[in-house]
């Protein structure tokens, strides 16, 4: 898409405009006040305004429902042209969400329900909304940001992933070009030439990964450029600044629209995005290996200790003396052996790469290649690598070419990126455990949408095992009985180990399954759509959680719906409570239940002392623990949370410092 020098003028004015915007985040007590002075602010916008405005835009429906295609297409024109002006009162945005809400009855059947409307208004807002999964997000956030987008300026809606950016922009185009307007979607296939064009659209969609990534990409084109003038200025005998004016990418930050909030700006926003230069082979490969070598021999306990929280290793006292004394006379020969900072540092990290990096967890070998596994998602993060020298030790965990390590052109995290936006706003069905963190990070409201009908899902008593193994079994067992029942099941996993290991063990009970995860993800929309049949049996990591929306076949509510099972609990008790909801959507039947073990990774790694006593204690016992024993759990989830929690404040202090640094 062609640009007039005026027009890129403009996109680079905007683009610069907001990356001078700085946001302090206040600290100690005015952290605190400012939480209090959010709910103030905000109270005017809470639930009563929602409720009493729903209520007006549902009392319109017979008055609106009467109009002919001509006439709302009239009216829609009309309403377009008064928010074009962005000074609308309540009347009109009433008037304006009423009129959307019928597109959307007309052209895909689907009629808004009042709680619906009430999230599309709290998205308009600029609040978080938060909807029980199964209530409808994707069609709140159509009707949401099509308002939004009646501001004319562009809307960005982040999804996080790629097939939900395709489908979601795909499925809700039909509301969008009644309403005059145009929505695509962006994904890690999409050429450069194209995003130029698709950032210019009303809305877009796309994930946080690949709008930060393009972000970061406008910011190294840009360089010290401060201003479109200066741009122009520089193009005066050369063409770097007029070069740089039209080839921005994204023409400005306006206004977000956040599906899954919190697994945006909290669960991901803790590892920075790195932009690096290509990398090649290594030519200290054969360091990388003679350092695995000498870790190998090393001894646990002994030699190095396992950080399990913060998954790495680290060499005891002794051990750097036993390290020393390892080396070999052609080692003390080599200048970089001679260096104990760098040479220890390279032996902790293979240390860390075999003890604490394991394949089918946290990364998984595709083509002879290291590719790592979000843990969040399940997916594959294609083009990513690990710093500091704890890729290639991987790579050298299994004998494979080293490749070269990256050096980072330009970083910046989720949480400093999104606070940019002028107008923020999302949705998630688990957003009230991290009500605190949201406004003082973000000041930002939470509002708790009601759900349109009662929740029908039960949740049935944990099964607690000693043993994973008889975890495995009871897996297994429960399967075959919701099976025979007609019950289709849906099983949860951690890793793509584990969803293999139990894929083996129903292929052993005869049991027909399918297994969604990262190695087996090509058929991911088929498998979903079949997910809810009688007797299906899925498989999956946490793929299939977050908008996944399995839809129950004929016959399925009356066998009792969808049965959950959580195999192993997860850091954040947010992302559990996302699998659960897979099941008993908007009043359709369901169960689901946690069957763990005391070998889980959540105990060993933050309820060490604890979990070890309770393993000493039912040593030998095959047959489920004492319900108590889920205290454990929960005591060692809200320890993970709050961990998680601090290492996101230090990420964002640390871009507060960079941010100083930077050009104005």
């Amino acid at each position: 898409m062609s640009q007039t020098p005026v027009q890129s003028d403009l996109a680079l004015w905007t683009t610069l405009r907001i990356r001078r915007r700085h946001v302090e985040q206040p600290r100690g007590l005015d952290a605190k006040a400012g939480r209090w002075i959010t709910r103030i602010k905000k109270s005017r916008k809470g639930m009563a305004l929602l409720n009493r405005q729903a209520d007006a835009v549902m009392a319109l429906e017979p008055q609106i429902k009467d109009l002919t295609d001509e006439q709302l297409n009239a009216r829609i024109a009309e309403i377009r042209s008064v928010f074009a002006t962005r000074k609308i009162d309540d009347d009109q945005l009433i008037a304006g969400t009423a009129l959307v809400r019928e597109v959307a009855h007309r052209e895909l059947g689907e009629n808004p329900y009042k709680v619906q409307v009430m999230g599309a208004l709290g998205i308009y807002h600029g609040q978080i909304i938060e909807m029980v999964t199964g209530e409808g997000k994707t069609l709140t956030c159509a009707v949401g940001s099509s308002l939004l987008a009646w501001l004319r300026r562009p809307v960005h809606v982040i999804t996080v992933n790629d097939y939900l950016a395709s489908r979601d922009a795909e499925s809700r185009m039909p509301i969008y070009r009644r309403c005059g307007l145009t929505a695509k979607g962006i994904t890690g296939e999409t050429e450069e030439a194209e995003r130029r064009g698709l950032y210019r659209l009303p809305i877009v969609y796309l994930t946080q990964k690949e709008l930060v990534a393009d972000w970061l990409r406008d910011q190294l084109k840009l360089g010290r450029i401060l201003d479109p003038i200066s741009a122009r200025w520089k193009s005066y005998g050369s063409r770097m600044g007029s070069q740089a004016a039209d080839q921005v990418l994204i023409p400005g930050l306006f206004t977000a629209v956040i599906d899954e909030l919190d697994a945006v700006l909290i669960d991901e926003a803790v590892t920075p995005l790195i932009i690096a230069n290509s990398a090649g082979t290594d030519g200290q490969a054969p360091l990388y290996m003679r350092a695995r070598e000498l870790a190998l021999q090393l001894i646990p306990n002994e030699d190095f200790i396992i950080e399990h929280r913060k998954r790495k290793a680290k060499l005891t006292d002794e051990g750097y003396d036993n390290l020393e004394d390892l080396l070999t006379e052609d080692d003390k020969d080599k200048a970089f052996w001679r260096s104990p900072r760098r040479r220890d540092e390279m032996v902790e990290q293979a240390l860390t790469a075999e003890h604490c990096y394991f394949t089918g967890d946290q990364y998984h070998i595709v083509e002879d290649k290291i590719v790592i596994v979000d843990e969040y998602t399940g997916r594959f993060m294609e083009d990513r690598q690990w710093q500091h020298g704890l890729h290639q030790a991987v790579e050298a965990k299994h004998d494979l070419e080293i490749t070269a390590d990256r050096d980072t052109l330009a970083s910046l995290s989720f949480q400093r990126f999104f606070r940019m936006y002028p107008h923020l706003s999302g949705m998630t069905g688990t957003a009230a455990e991290a009500i605190p963190e949201l406004e003082a990070t973000y000041s930002l409201p939470v509002r708790v949408i009601p759900t349109h009908r009662p929740i029908q899902r039960k949740m049935l008593p944990d099964l607690i095992f000693r043993y994973s193994e008889d975890r495995w079994n009871a897996v297994v067992k429960e399967i075959r009985e919701m099976h025979a029942l007609g019950r289709p099941v849906l099983v949860g996993t951690r890793s793509i180990e584990s969803s293999e290991r139990l894929s083996e063990l129903l292929n052993e009970a005869k049991i027909e399954h399918e297994v969604l995860n990262a190695v087996h993800h090509e058929a991911e929309a088929e498998l979903v759509s079949t997910a809810g049949e009688l007797g299906a049996v899925m498989v999956a990591t946490n793929m299939a959680g977050r908008g996944t929306d399995i839809k129950l076949g004929k016959g399925v509510r009356e066998a009792g719906g969808l049965h959950v099972i959580l195999t192993e609990r997860h850091t954040a008790r947010r992302v559990d409570r996302q699998l659960y909801g897979r099941a008993g959507r908007q009043g359709d039947p369901g169960s689901a239940r946690n069957i763990v073990s005391l070998e889980d990774d959540l105990l060993i790694k933050f309820s060490t002392r604890v979990s070890k006593v309770m393993r000493l204690r039912y040593v030998n016992t095959h047959h489920p623990l004492p319900g108590w024993l889920k205290r454990v759990f929960n005591m060692a989830q809200k320890r993970a949370q709050n961990l998680s929690f601090a290492s996101r404040a230090q990420v964002l202090k640390h871009d507060e410092e960079l941010d100083k640094s930077l050009p104005r």
